[in-house]
């Protein structure tokens, strides 16, 4: 998703600017609010498919789990991301079982967190690398925008 633009949503992760990226969060923000208040927001589009509540559960996880990983990156040389299995978490967390409304709460505080975490980098940090278990090398700039297409994607998923 580095190389070339979503063929689903149409996000260039590339282009996405890391000074900018915080605020760009944010601004999902009210979105992700609103898509969680549906009444629907439990019930699944198609059978395999998550609902919003899924999908809003996975996106707070995917801001807890990054500013994880942006932390290590900032304080230690070259870490190594534990593997996350976001299909087994969604069911050991039982995401389709959270309420909406806290969900909802959780994301923006989430939000904020890694931005504000973002923010705090500087500028000569942005090239310190991390690794993934499965071999793939992220810097600190792929990662904010590897993580921005992951936000802003699951929003086109709910069509929010």
């Amino acid at each position: 998703m580095l190389e070339r633009p979503c063929p689903e949503c149409g996000f260039v992760a590339a282009e996405a600017d890391p000074a900018t990226i915080p605020d760009v969060v944010r601004s999902t923000v009210p979105r992700w609010q609103e898509a969680l208040a549906r009444p629907d927001a439990r019930t699944r589009p198609a059978p395999g498919v998550w609902s919003v509540l899924e999908y809003g559960a996975h996106v707070r996880d995917v801001h807890r789990i990054f500013a994880g990983r942006l932390r290590a990156m900032v304080q230690v040389d070259d870490p190594l991301f534990e593997n996350w299995d976001q299909d087994a978490a969604a069911v050991a967390d039982r995401y389709a079982e959270q309420d909406p409304a806290v969900v909802a709460e959780e994301l923006a505080h989430a939000t904020e967190v890694f931005a504000d975490l973002l923010e705090s980098v500087p500028d000569d940090a942005l090239e310190r690398p991390g690794r993934r278990s499965n071999g793939s090398v992220f810097t600190v700039r792929t990662l904010a925008q590897y993580y921005l297409h992951d936000v802003v994607h699951h929003l086109h998923d709910v069509r929010a």
